[in-house]
């Protein structure tokens, strides 16, 4: 299986769907769905029943998984969409950078 353009905590766009202009962080990567769970995107409404947690139940609104296919990494510089690379650093590090402005991605 080939590394993912994506990681937990990157600022990503979204490029495609419903939610289509919107940015936020990733919260989560589903590897093996080849999904993410991005913050404030793909919002969903769950019923639930009345717990411990929820003693009222109810409608409660959360982030639902959106492909990665339709998800590109913000440029730190430009705040635009971008692809990335990946290329060794000056310590002899693999790091991912941006295609557009040619700087690293933390």
């Amino acid at each position: 299986m080939s590394k993912l353009h994506i990681k937990k905590g990157d600022t990503v766009y979204v490029n495609a769907g419903e939610d289509k202009g919107k940015t936020g962080r990733v919260l989560k990567v589903l590897v093996k769905d080849n999904k993410a769970i991005v913050e404030g995107v793909n919002m969903v409404s769950k019923h639930t029943k009345p717990n411990a947690k929820a003693p009222q139940g109810g409608i409660v609104k959360k982030e639902a998984p959106i492909h990665l296919s339709n998800l590109n990494v913000l440029d730190p510089k430009t705040k635009t969409a971008t692809r990335i690379g990946r290329r060794m650093n000056e310590e002899g590090k693999l790091v991912r950078y941006s295609k557009k402005s040619g700087e690293e991605i933390k």
